[in-house]
């Protein structure tokens, strides 16, 4: 993945970067940030760091290759990153990462500059957004800047960011008649993308099969992820088919994208993983 025109830190690749191939990313979302409707006062953002640390410890003992930080709790979302959570974040990430040993990524929802901030802030290795495309989305009009966060990227001497982009936004439908494999096969050629993901219409729900089939045709040899919907049921189809996933609802208890992650649930699921890769 590294650019040798840049001059800059070359990116490793996928299994250098997790040391595995088709490495499985659990995800650790936060309860709502300051700012957010939902946001607990009482519990303040002491409440949203314990929480998650027992959620990386969770996914931690189950065995996940990666852990990656996101806002999910801040609904609705947003698609620039307001001052007082994109810092609240930061703060609890960078309270919770020394107890991590896995590599560990950040996605601010919906602002792809914030999210390259606030991983260069905290030590990220990787970084998730939709950095692509515009979009009719439940947050209204949506046209995010890969050029910004990719120019931020090199200012910020980061050039060792592993970018994983999502090509078909959740909550939202692409202005335009372009497929998603054709978008993701130009993500990579004049957006850089380094990972590709494909998600499916929302949180918790898989894409199609045929789709993910599509998108790895079409991009070649960069990486493409599963990134929304996966579970111990299908994982692995996507894996034999795929370079990895991002996992969050099917790690957490009973299955709801609210409640804690179930270390028994991450072990179950990465004993599946282990069988098939």
């Amino acid at each position: 993945m590294s650019d040798p025109a840049s001059g800059g830190k070359a990116r490793p690749s996928v299994s250098a970067l997790f040391g595995t191939a088709k490495p499985v990313i659990g995800m650790a979302h936060l309860l709502p940030l300051p700012g957010s409707p939902l946001y607990d006062r009482r519990a303040g953002v002491d409440g949203i760091a314990e929480a998650v640390a027992r959620d990386v410890e969770a996914l931690q003992a189950g065995g996940v290759d990666g852990i990656m930080f996101g806002n999910e709790g801040d609904r609705p979302y947003v698609l620039k990153a307001p001052p007082e959570a994109l810092a609240a974040m930061a703060a609890v990430v960078a309270r919770v990462s020394p107890a991590i040993k896995v590599p560990f990524g950040v996605d601010f929802l919906w602002d792809p500059v914030a999210t390259v901030a606030l991983a260069v802030a905290t030590g990220a290795r990787f970084a998730r957004e939709v950095f692509t495309g515009v979009y009719d989305s439940d947050m209204g009009l949506w046209q995010p800047d890969a050029a910004g966060a990719l120019r931020r990227r090199v200012e910020l001497d980061r050039d060792d960011l592993v970018l994983l982009f999502n090509v078909n936004a959740e909550f939202a439908a692409p202005l335009g008649d372009r497929d998603v494999p054709t978008k993701a096969k130009s993500a990579v050629f004049s957006s850089l993308a380094d990972v590709v993901c494909v998600s499916g219409p929302m949180t918790g729900e898989a894409a199609e099969d045929s789709l993910f089939a599509q998108v790895k045709a079409a991009v070649g040899a960069t990486p493409v992820f599963a990134n929304t919907g996966v579970n111990i049921g299908n994982v692995g189809a996507i894996l034999q088919h795929g370079d990895g996933c991002v996992v969050g609802t099917h790690l957490k208890t009973d299955g709801v994208t609210w409640n804690a992650v179930d270390r028994e649930r991450v072990a179950r699921f990465m004993d599946q993983v282990r069988k098939v890769r």
